[in-house]
């Protein structure tokens, strides 16, 4: 369990997936278009999975890409692999999709419930003008919002990191990162020594040489870690 002294100052969090219904959407997305081209839409979770592969080789790639690139270049990828070719109408749709995406249902109570005690931060592989409709649809004030764009690194980049921390005026160890991203995530909070909160929202097995980490499946549980009776608000 995770241990909060010292106590966090600010709370971090992931979006994408562990805020917001980033696979809910993409693969409805995707399953639509599959079914628009006589395909099954059964192929929807391995689209969204070839292109989680892409993307990561994608955003370790310098000079850096905007995020909007990354999910032009990595889903064209991803549906030619299953005999697909993309009009510009299909990508752009896709490429979109995260300014749809609503936030899970515990989402906002869980985090007006940490707002009351902690700053809260979002630290997101993402575009700032992906983002901006995506906080609205969380409905949640964050103190900071940090992404690649603005850090010119994706994680799990070390790079990232240190940049939000010097933004936020914060030492690592006044933070806790809370995010659904394994690989993007719980690999760099254990490598810089960062506290962690793993969100398996999707039942997956964890890697154990990227602990330690804490394990919960929503964010309701996660806030009820990070607030224990008694805490004090900020």
């Amino acid at each position: 369990m995770i241990k909060l002294d010292p106590p966090p100052r600010v709370i971090t969090f992931d979006c994408y997936g562990t805020l917001v219904q980033w696979y809910e959407v993409l693969e409805h997305e995707v399953a639509k278009t599959l079914r628009s081209r006589g395909k099954s839409d059964a192929a929807a979770y391995a689209v969204v999975n070839a292109f989680s592969l892409h993307s990561r080789r994608l955003t370790s790639e310098k000079p850096h890409r905007l995020f909007k690139d990354v999910m032009r270049i990595g889903f064209t990828a991803a549906f030619r692999e299953h005999g697909i070719a993309l009009t510009t109408l299909d990508i752009e749709r896709i490429v979109s999709c995260p300014t749809i995406m609503p936030p899970h249902p515990e989402v906002r109570d869980a985090l007006q419930r940490l707002q009351r005690h902690y700053k809260l931060a979002i630290l997101s592989n993402t575009d700032d003008d992906l983002i901006a409709p995506t906080l609205v649809n969380i409905g949640v004030r964050f103190d900071h919002v940090i992404t690649g764009q603005q850090a010119r690194h994706y994680k799990p980049a070390r790079e990232i990191f240190d940049y939000s921390y010097a933004r936020m005026g914060v030492r690592q160890d006044e933070t806790v990162h809370v995010a659904m991203g394994m690989y993007t995530d719980m690999k760099p909070s254990r490598e810089i020594g960062v506290r962690a909160i793993w969100v398996n929202r999707r039942k997956e097995n964890g890697n154990l040489d990227w602990r330690p980490y804490t394990e919960v499946s929503n964010l309701t549980e996660a806030a009820e870690i990070l607030v224990p009776s008694g805490l004090n608000s900020r």
